[in-house]
């Protein structure tokens, strides 16, 4: 069974690897969702874990990012979608070891899933 907790975290960045005619170059930022999915059976309360031991894996670490700049957290020096959902996983990983999924949309229609 696979569950998930949605997060949001308002940040800025810019890509430094991409051409300096690339719009992301420059400076801007994003309104970010992650969605953190768990799998694993269900126990004996009828459940895979508690939401709030999701929430209390993942807060600290997407609170961390909120109102940021991306680019000064060490290990985000080039904090492209991708980057940014591997990052989650490191951090998260060792608190939740049923981790499965992290996905992470910088728009309403751009995104990409990180399994490890």
């Amino acid at each position: 069974m696979i569950i998930y907790k949605d997060f949001t975290f308002e940040a800025a960045h810019n890509l430094p690897l991409v051409p300096v005619t690339h719009k992301c170059s420059k400076l801007h930022g994003h309104s970010f969702k992650v969605r953190v999915s768990v799998e694993d059976e269900l126990n004996d309360l009828g459940w895979v874990i508690d939401y709030a031991d999701i929430k209390s894996a993942c807060g600290p670490v997407i609170e961390a990012l909120d109102h940021s700049y991306l680019n000064e957290v060490p290990g985000l020096e080039n904090p492209t979608s991708e980057n940014i959902a591997i990052w989650l996983w490191d951090e998260v990983k060792p608190k939740l070891a049923i981790l499965s999924e992290i996905e992470v949309k910088e728009t309403c229609n751009t995104g990409c899933v990180y399994r490890g």
